[in-house]
C-alpha cells in the first residue's frame, strides 16, 4: 500500500495502521493523510479518482488513538473499493423513501444521516476489528458515551441544532449508545456486567422515544454482505424507527 503523510506529525501511527490493514486487505489506490490545525475537525476519508485521502485533526494525529483512527479510515477506502453497498447508497434517495409523506423536524434527520455514517461505520468496523484489537475501541466508545451523558442539557430536551457537542440532544446520543453497544457485541468485546451497559442503560432514559433494543438490534445485526436493495430497506429502516415510529423505547439492549 502506498500511503503518505502530509503534516508536521509523526507517521508511525499510519504506517502501523498500514501494516495491520495490509495483513489481510489491500488497496488499489494511493493513500494521502493530510493533517489539518483545527482541533474539532472529525477524521473522514474522501475517494477521488486517483486517490483516497485520509483527513484527520493534528489533535487526534498525535493522540493515543491515532493508530486505530487510521485504520477505520483504511477500513472506510477498503468498502468504497469493493464496492459495497453502504458506501455507495445514497443516503438522500434513502431518506426520501423513508420519510416521504411524514413531517419530521430538521434536527430529526440531520440525525438520520448521523445514523447513515453510524452504517458506514459498521461495515468499516468489521474490517477494522478483523485486523486489529478492540480493547482501545471499547475504552473510547465508554469515555464517550460517559461524557455525553453527563453533558447532555438538563433543562433542554432539544438544543439548538447547531450544537454538534457529544451531549448536544439525548436522542442522538441514545442512538450512538445503541451503535457503541452493538458494535460491542457484534464482535464479542465486552462481556455481562461491563459498564458500557449502565451507560446504555442511562442514555436510553434520557430518551424515552428512542427504541434503544431497536438500534442496537438494527446495528448489531446488519448482513455482513448485503444486496443493494438489501442495504436500502435497512438504511430506511433505520430512519423510519428514528423519525417516524419513534415513541416509547426500550431502556435497555436485549
Amino acid at each position: 500500500m502506498d500511503i503518505r503523510v502530509r503534516g508536521a506529525v509523526p507517521p508511525d501511527p499510519f504506517l502501523g495502521a498500514a501494516t495491520l490493514f495490509e495483513t489481510e486487505h489491500d488497496l488499489s489506490l494511493p493513500v494521502e493523510v493530510q493533517v489539518r490545525d483545527n482541533p474539532e475537525e472529525r477524521t473522514w476519508a474522501a475517494h477521488y479518482d486517483d486517490r483516497h485521502v485520509l483527513n484527520i485533526s493534528r489533535k487526534a494525529a498525535t493522540s493515543a488513538m491515532a493508530r486505530e483512527l487510521a485504520l477505520h479510515e483504511l477500513s472506510h477506502m477498503a468498502r468504497y473499493e469493493e464496492p459495497h453497498p453502504s458506501h455507495h447508497q445514497s443516503t438522500d434517495e434513502a431518506l426520501f423513501l423513508a420519510l416521504s409523506g411524514s413531517s419530521v423536524e430538521r434536527r430529526k434527520v440531520h440525525h438520520c444521516y448521523q445514523i447513515a455514517n453510524h452504517m458506514k461505520d459498521v461495515y468499516a468496523d468489521d474490517i477494522t476489528l478483523s485486523v486489529g484489537p478492540g480493547g482501545k475501541l471499547v475504552t473510547f466508545f465508554e469515555s464517550q458515551l460517559a461524557a455525553a451523558v453527563a453533558d447532555r442539557p438538563r433543562d433542554h430536551p432539544h438544543p439548538d441544532s447547531q450544537r454538534m457537542t457529544p451531549g448536544s440532544d439525548p436522542d442522538i446520543t441514545a442512538v450512538n449508545a445503541a451503535f457503541a453497544l452493538a458494535m460491542c457485541e457484534r464482535h464479542g468485546l465486552v462481556g455481562d456486567g461491563h459498564r458500557l451497559y449502565d451507560l446504555v442503560h442511562a442514555a436510553a432514559d434520557d430518551a424515552p422515544a428512542v427504541d434503544v433494543q431497536g438500534f442496537t438490534r438494527l446495528f448489531r445485526s446488519l448482513a455482513a454482505d448485503p444486496s443493494e436493495s438489501e442495504y436500502r430497506k435497512a438504511l430506511v429502516d433505520a430512519a423510519r424507527l428514528y423519525a417516524v415510529n419513534a415513541g416509547g423505547g426500550s431502556a435497555a439492549a436485549d
